[in-house]
């Protein structure tokens, strides 16, 4: 199934998508919205658009894993982006997620304007990849 994942943020919300074998997540792009309610219907359009089939929203946990106001945030905007589109939404803890995406782009050499533009959209693929391998992890388990 295509599942699209979201970094979510205040000013730059990042999407990805993988294929529908679950095997590769890409960057799908980077959503500059800081109305909630319009980023809300951008998210469902792009999920339209990528025929998800469900949504892996990243949930920013604190380090010692309890959840504050950004955790409460993305929960409020998955059930909205839930309802909006009628997928499940399925949180995932994106803790480091943003670290490991500017350690991706270090590798690349990408820097200045074009790292800026692409690096919640790279967060969003660390969000999807981590959603598929504990969902391969949890498939070979049943």
């Amino acid at each position: 199934m295509i599942i699209l994942g979201v970094d979510l943020g205040h000013a730059r919300t990042g999407l990805s998508v993988c294929d529908k074998n679950e095997l590769l997540a890409s960057p799908l792009k980077v959503i500059c919205q800081r109305d909630p309610e319009k980023l809300c219907r951008e998210i469902a359009q792009a999920a339209g658009e990528a025929e998800a089939g469900l949504i892996a929203l990243g949930l920013p946990r604190n380090m010692d894993g309890s959840e504050g106001e950004s955790a409460r945030f993305a929960r409020e905007m998955g059930a909205k982006i839930g309802e909006l589109t009628s997928l499940p939404v399925r949180f995932v803890d994106e803790r480091g997620t943003t670290l490991t995406a500017h350690g991706y782009l270090n590798e690349t050499n990408t820097r200045g304007k074009k790292r800026k533009a692409v690096v919640d959209a790279v967060a969003a693929v660390v969000i999807l990849e981590d959603f598929l391998q504990y969902r391969r992890n949890h498939r070979e388990e049943s």
